[in-house]
C-alpha cells in the first residue's frame, strides 16, 4: 500500500514541472560550459570552425542534461518530453542570442536550431526512457 502511494506521488511530481526542471538544468549546463569554453578560447588560438562545432556540442550536451533531469528512466513518453525540452531550449537560446547580439535571426537559422533541438531532445529522451528505472 505504501509503495503504491509512493508511485502515485512520483507520477504526480513528474506531471507538474518537468519542463521547467529540464529547461533550468539545460540552461545551467550551458552557462557552465560557456564559461569554461570562454576561458579556453581566451587561452588558445581556436579557429572559427572549431568554435562553431564546440558550440553545437554544448547545445546537444545541455539538451541531454535537461532531458536527463526532467524525464524519469523507463518513462513511456520520454521521447516526446525530450523533443519538447529540446525545442523550448533552442527557442529560448535563439531568442537570448538575438537579444544579446542585437541582431535578427533568420527564419532558416531558427528552424535549423529548432530541428536540432527536437532531434537531440527526442534522441536523449529515447536513451533516458530506455534506461531501467531506479
Amino acid at each position: 500500500m505504501a509503495q503504491q502511494a509512493m508511485r502515485k506521488m512520483k507520477r504526480k511530481r513528474e506531471k507538474g514541472n518537468w519542463l521547467i526542471r529540464g529547461i533550468l538544468a539545460a540552461l545551467a549546463v550551458t552557462l557552465a560550459a560557456v564559461i569554461v569554453f570562454a576561458v579556453v578560447i581566451g587561452l588558445t588560438d581556436m579557429s572559427d570552425g572549431a568554435i562553431r562545432i564546440i558550440n553545437q556540442v554544448i547545445k546537444v550536451g545541455a539538451v541531454f542534461a535537461g532531458v536527463y533531469a526532467a524525464v524519469q528512466k523507463g518513462s513511456e513518453n520520454a521521447i516526446v518530453r525530450g523533443a519538447v525540452i529540446g525545442l523550448v531550449y533552442m527557442g529560448v537560446g535563439v531568442a537570448v542570442y538575438a537579444l544579446l547580439a542585437g541582431q535578427g535571426v533568420t527564419l532558416l537559422s531558427f528552424l535549423l536550431d529548432a530541428l536540432m533541438g527536437v532531434a537531440a531532445g527526442g534522441l536523449s529522451g529515447m536513451i533516458v526512457g530506455s534506461m531501467a528505472p531506479s
